[in-house]
């Protein structure tokens, strides 16, 4: 998957400090600062903005779920705020919600 980042100059910049992160001339700690600083940041989704983005896509919860790899039953958690996505789930809703279904499946 490739990296989102906040400008052009950002992606400059962080491709410059991989490059000498893999030579070693920057450790991981300076490395993850520079991840933090120039790449997009994952926004939380409310429950409303699940629901929003499933019924753009035209699916079911049903349909999501197996697009996301999780369970019927935790989609309809989410879009009834009882949990909320995170991690890996949450950065799949991210790239549905920006670039569309058909971008994970």
């Amino acid at each position: 998957m490739s990296k989102n980042y906040r400008s052009d100059a950002m992606a400059a910049i962080h491709e410059s400090m991989g490059a000498l992160h893999e030579i070693g001339a920057i450790d991981k700690q300076t490395m993850r600062r520079f991840d933090s600083a120039c790449l997009t940041p994952i926004r939380p989704l409310k429950p409303e903005e699940i629901r929003a983005l499933r019924e753009r896509e035209r699916v079911s919860q049903s349909v999501f779920a197996n697009y996301l790899n999780v369970t019927t039953s935790l989609v309809s958690k989410w879009e009834r705020g009882e949990k909320r996505p995170s991690g890996a789930s949450l950065k799949l809703l991210s790239l549905v919600e920006k670039s569309g279904l058909a971008s994970v499946a």
